[in-house]
Formats: C-alpha cells, structure tokens, sequence
C-alpha cells in the first residue's frame, strides 16, 4: 500500500532504498515526540534507521605497505629539526637505536645502542697486548728462534742423558764415544745413594805439588787437603756451592771408576778422567797461592785418604780406624795448565 505525504506529495519508499529520509515535520509546543524517536530537538535516527550504503561506494582495503613491519620491542627514531637560517642549511640528523629488553625478542637488555651522528663508529677499543706479542715482528722472530734453540738443545740433553744411562742397545753401541764426550765428567749420573749398600767412608782427596822457581830450582809443597776446604766453605753456610759440594767429590769418583787397584785406566774414558782431576788439582793450588810469584807449577801429585765412618755405640760392628792412601803417580802440567789457565 503506498503512502504520500500530504503536504509535499512525497512518495515514502521503504528504508535501505538509496533515497534520502524524509525531513521531520515541525512539531508544536503541544505535539508529543513519535515513539521511539531520541528525545531532544534535531536527534540523529539511530544507527539501525541509517540507510546502507551500496557495496559500490564502500571504502576498499589498504593495500599492503611494501615495508616490513618493524618490531614493536626494536625501534629506530630518527629526530631532525630544521632551525631557521639564512640558506635553510638543514642539521645533521642523529639516531638513536634502542634494543629490546630482556624477555623480548632480538638482544637482551634495553640500554641504548647507539647515539651519534649517522657516520659514527661505536666499536670497543681494542685490549693492549702483552708478553711476546707486543713485540715488533722482528723481534717476535728472534724470540721464536731462541725458543726453538733452547728447545732442541734440551731435547739432546735428555736424550744423552737417557742413553748413558739406559742398558747397551744399538744407538750407544754406534755412537757411544759422542755420548760419553756429551755426558762425562760434568753430568755423571750417579746413584749410590740408592745403593743398597751406601757408602761408610770419608774420602778426602789431597795434592801436592813440584814447583820450578826463579833460579830454576825445584821445590816441592806439602799436602793440600782439598777436601776439606770444601767442608769448610759448606760448614754454617746457609747456600752452600754446588762446585764446592760436588766438583772435587763427583771428579775424584769418575777416576776411581774408570781405573784400576794399580791407577791404570780402563776403557776410553781413563784419559780424560785423569785430564779432569789433574786441572782440578792446579786450578786450586793456584787458588790457595801455592807457587807464589813469578813461579810455576811443574808437576802435580793426587792422592785419595779414606778412612771408616765409626759405627753407632749400640752396634757391635768392628771397623778399622786407621786411613787407607791411595796415591797417584807424578802427573806433568800442561803449557796452559802451568801458566793459571784454568784459574
């Protein structure tokens, strides 16, 4: 059933048809409201009075931003401002990256990253070396060099000192003369002290010498005890010497064992052990003064005095108390040997 207005003869089409509202009719002071109509003069209809819009004129959908959408716990600003000038010279624009905090995605912590101008460089110093390494190269080179020496040379070390002591084999057999140079007399090993027997006895080794003087006479000393003015350096020294401990005791050994009851030396190493205890003897002789000036020691003699360690007074083993000599043929002084080359 269609209705028309009768005032303006307007057709009233239903709701949702493209056609405007139609306007209200002035109402009177006495004229209620139509029922439900929001109270109040000039009231928008509600939302369900609304006409719809056609599919047509509706708003499409933003397309998607080629740009990556940024994380909301990392965020760049960039802050610029552009202070009045005379050119409009634009300022340098700074920026500033925070990190995200921990228990957020990306670094741990929120602390700021960076600030500065946009070519700045925020990398740490670097730590200052030390040692070797702060070393020029070529003195890097020099210390690797000395390094590498100082490494061979004791690799040969130990490995004579491996041999000289290790059962006869192949290698000590070809070149036990080379081993023997390199070892004997300075680094003898010894293990008497491991001995199931231990030494019982003191040793004292004495020397005494023919000394040619001035008028070409020649004049023979007393016994030097060389032994016991090693005890005496030892007796209440706090850092005794090694050489005074060792040198005269270690010498004296090395001939006893490389000769027999009759002083005469066996093996190779006879000769040279001999040569050692001799250049020992003139070397302290010099020491102790005993040519006195302008003259020299011709010839020396070496003798050995040795005597029993007393047993405790709870033991009733019975020892000779008395000394036993063993006393070394005349040995001739070298040219250089006489003139203190060995001082």
């Amino acid at each position: 059933m269609d209705a028309y207005d009768g005032d303006s003869h307007a057709p009233q089409g239903p709701v949702g048809s493209g056609e405007a509202p139609p306007q209200e009719r002035p109402r009177g002071p006495g004229v209620p409201a139509p029922r439900g109509a929001p109270r109040g003069s000039g009231a928008a209809p509600p939302s369900s009075a609304l006409p719809a819009l056609p599919a047509s004129a509706q708003p499409s959908p933003a397309p998607p931003s080629a740009e990556p959408a940024r994380h909301p716990s990392a965020v760049t600003a960039e802050a610029g401002s552009e202070e009045g000038s005379g050119d409009g010279a634009e300022r340098d624009r700074r920026a500033v990256v925070v990190r995200p905090r921990s228990g957020q995605d990306g670094p741990p912590g929120g602390e700021l990253a960076g600030l500065g101008s946009a070519g700045d460089s925020t990398a740490p110093p670097t730590a200052r070396r030390t040692g070797v390494a702060a070393l020029s190269p070529r003195y890097q080179i020099g210390a690797a060099l000395a390094l590498a020496v100082v490494a061979v040379v004791t690799c040969v070390h130990l490995g004579m000192v491996f041999l000289s002591v290790a059962p006869a084999n192949t290698v000590t057999k070809q070149h036990g003369k080379a081993i023997e140079e390199w070892i004997y007399p300075e680094f003898e090993q010894n293990w008497k002290l491991f001995a199931p027997n231990p030494l019982q006895q003191n040793i004292a080794v004495q020397v005494r010498a023919q000394i040619r003087t001035a008028d070409g006479d020649i004049d023979t000393t007393g016994w030097y005890d060389l032994s016991a003015r090693d005890g005496e350096a030892i007796d209440g020294s706090l850092l005794p010497s090694h050489t005074e401990q060792n040198e005269l005791r270690r010498a004296w050994d090395f001939f006893v064992a490389t000769h027999d009851g009759d002083n005469r030396p066996v093996g190779l190493r006879g000769a040279l052990s001999e040569q050692y205890v001799r250049r020992i003897a003139v070397m302290r002789l010099y020491r102790e003064d005993a040519a006195g000036p302008a003259r020299a020691v011709q010839r020396v003699q070496v003798r050995s005095r040795t005597t029993n360690v007393p047993p405790p007074e709870w033991s009733r083993e019975q020892v000779s108390d008395k000394p036993v000599h063993r006393v070394l043929p005349w040995w001739t002084v070298t040219a250089d040997e006489a003139a203190g080359g060995v001082r």
